[in-house]
């Protein structure tokens, strides 16, 4: 198959490099002004997620509290079919609270009504946010280690920055979009890493491999090599994220409100993964490893 014919990924790397810092900054300034919107995992209260079994709206919703003599919670949307009432509290729900609540709930709706509570304490909740900082960080260093013993540190380097990209994108879009943060939200990003970086080993993989058979004598030969490895096994990455994806948004459409966030995640995630395995992380290998090409090209003709 003759790769030159091919469209050209390395020739538009700081195109996409400048995409990529565009994003990157717009998500900083996301943080920086609106920090994230945290679940309940990761701050002190309770979340009710009541089902009346009968169509509902907001105002009913709102109606309902007011009756059980309770103020209406900012965040309280209405989900599945407009039967379920998700609400959270930023203080834990007394037994007196939540049994009035859902007296007034079954007084309107019926008994179908039903409901799951999910509450933290601050203790809980701020060890759970340094579990979830210390599992991510674990991560990214085994990750570190064996691209390193695998193949190089310019690899290495190179993956770690594809894998930040790649979570940093849904963290900005979960800022942005004020989507709430949890427990769930750090399974995806964990999954997202190890998506992430199975699809860039593959590329990886294979330039490592084209570099044992290539006779490297420019910074072009090194570009066309880095082309022809992506294009060798494109068609293997589309194939795995688009079966994935698939999977995640059944998950997105099908699942339950509290599944909803995850695999949103997992979507932008998954995106993200596919788009740094071919225009971030093996170009960010090709720039280290060209520097490293012309400075010995120096070395020789001085």
């Amino acid at each position: 198959m003759n790769y030159n014919l091919k469209y050209d990924f390395v020739s538009v790397r700081r195109r996409f490099f400048l995409i990529s810092s565009v994003i990157t900054l717009i998500g900083i300034v996301a943080l920086l002004v609106a920090g994230l919107s945290y679940g309940v995992d990761f701050t002190s209260g309770s979340r009710l997620d009541i089902s009346v079994g009968t169509s509902l709206t907001k105002e009913e919703a709102e109606a309902t509290f007011q009756d059980a003599g309770m103020a209406v919670p900012p965040e309280l949307t209405i989900g599945g079919d407009n039967d379920r009432v998700s609400v959270r509290f930023d203080k834990v729900l007394t037994d007196d609270e939540r049994t009035g609540l859902i007296d007034s709930f079954k007084s309107t709706f019926g008994e179908a009504v039903s409901y799951e509570e999910n509450t933290v304490d601050a203790g809980m909740a701020k060890e759970l946010g340094q579990k979830a900082i210390i599992a991510v960080a674990i991560a990214s260093i085994g990750i570190i280690i064996y691209v390193s013993i695998r193949f190089e540190w310019r690899f290495a380097f190179a993956s770690i920055v594809a894998l930040f990209h790649d979570a940093f994108i849904v963290v900005s879009i979960f800022s942005i979009f004020r989507l709430e943060v949890n427990l769930p939200f750090v399974a995806a990003v964990l999954t997202i890493i190890g998506y992430s970086i199975n699809d860039t080993i593959v590329v990886f993989d294979r330039i490592r491999e084209n570099l044992k058979k290539a006779k490297i004598k420019h910074v072009d030969d090194l570009a066309a090599l880095v082309n022809q490895s992506i294009w060798q096994t494109l068609t293997r990455s589309i194939n795995t994220t688009v079966t994935v994806l698939f999977a995640a948004l059944a998950l997105f459409i099908f699942g339950s409100e509290s599944l909803r966030l995850f695999s949103l995640a997992m979507l932008i995630g998954l995106m993200a993964g596919a788009y740094s395995s071919i225009f971030i992380g093996s170009q960010i290998w090709l720039e280290l490893k060209a520097r490293s090409l012309k400075k010995i090209a120096a070395a020789k003709s001085a």
